[in-house]
């Protein structure tokens, strides 16, 4: 399993300082998939055990996709977990943000054992039947989150794996729906597919309907990853 940085690693201390002063389970909070150009937005809610936590939590993007995904079956084997998923259809209708914060709040529905407090990742949180926390760079630094920010990634990841199946042109697999060279040169080729975000500009570009004079397509791109 490889780690690609390791100069910042998160903890369980402030899990542990919550369930000293007020006992209770602490879900930490996180998603995948707001910046892609395509395939659905994931959120993930995860209550570690705090006598069994596994080894290797860390940021998903610290870890390679092996390593997700050997992390991820030691969370699943070990912890209270659900996902949310919203869709495009979801995503076009609501905007990313609103459907992002609807995928957290499905999560947290979804878990066998009711938070008393949740830990979210960024800085708003969705509306859920707890009290809820945001921590900026929440996967860098509360093992709760990070190890959300796994079960969302390596979910989502799957999924567009599936879908690259339905679409081989696409490199779905490859690329996972993010603005790369090639996903951008297959949308030039082979055009957009139902899978596409029709609210993000790189697609509205794609099917004809904004001109392109800014390199929309990267300023889209950061846009949806700084919501």
């Amino acid at each position: 399993m490889k780690i690609r940085d390791s100069r910042l690693l998160p903890t369980f201390e402030l899990e542990s300082a919550e369930m000293a002063l007020i006992p209770g389970p602490i879900a930490g909070i996180d998603e995948a998939g707001r910046g892609p150009w395509a395939g659905p937005v994931v959120a993930a809610a995860v209550i570690l055990d705090p006598d069994n936590i596994p080894d290797g939590i860390t940021d998903s993007k610290a870890l390679d996709e092996n390593g997700r995904e050997t992390v991820y079956a030691r969370i699943v084997a070990t912890s209270s977990f659900a996902v949310g998923i919203a869709d495009v259809a979801r995503i076009d209708t609501d905007n990313i943000l609103n459907a992002t914060m609807w995928a957290m709040s499905h999560a947290v529905s979804q878990l066998e054992i009711a938070p008393r407090l949740a830990l979210i990742d960024g800085n708003r949180a969705p509306k859920i039947k707890c009290a809820t926390r945001t921590i900026v760079r929440g996967d860098a630094k509360c093992l709760s989150i990070a190890a959300a920010s796994i079960i969302a990634k390596v979910t989502r990841d799957r999924i567009m794996r599936k879908l690259a199946r339905d679409y081989p042109a696409y490199g779905f697999e490859r690329h996972k729906g993010y603005g790369t060279p090639e996903h951008r040169e297959a949308l030039s080729r082979h055009g957009v597919t139902p899978l596409h975000r029709r609210s993000f500009r790189p697609v509205q570009y794609a099917l004809g309907l904004i001109a392109d004079p800014d390199n929309n397509a990267t300023r889209a791109t950061a846009e949806a990853d700084l919501i």
